[in-house]
């Protein structure tokens, strides 16, 4: 099994694809490692997709691929920021399956 080394030594278990096992494990610290592991340092434009993620998940129990995603950084953060191409900057790869990730949230469906 995989899993995520703290600072404090703990370990959290992560599934064969690096996302956390259990969502009750996540907190910034596991985030900021998380994003360690994919070579990033989260920004506050990093948190605000980060929280309008988690925000989306409490409520749909559904982690948004990329089309939704940037439907929702549409509605949620604005025009600006509804780009794939910001998302991208942020989230290099594909940025849905990274930034759920990073926020602790299962695998977005659909995203491969």
């Amino acid at each position: 099994m995989n899993s995520l080394i703290l600072p404090d030594h703990r370990k959290i278990p992560l599934d064969k694809d690096g996302y956390l096992r259990s969502l009750e494990d996540w907190n910034e610290d596991v985030a900021n490692r998380l994003a360690a592991n994919a070579s990033l340092q989260l920004t506050p434009a990093h948190w605000e997709v980060i929280t309008v993620l988690r925000t989306f998940y409490e409520v749909h129990e559904l982690s948004p691929a990329m089309r939704p995603l940037v439907k929702l950084v549409a509605r949620e953060l604005g025009a600006d920021k509804a780009r794939s191409i910001y998302l991208m900057k942020l989230f290099p790869g594909n940025p849905a399956l990274l930034a759920s990730k990073i926020a602790g949230l299962p695998r977005p469906t659909n995203c491969f």
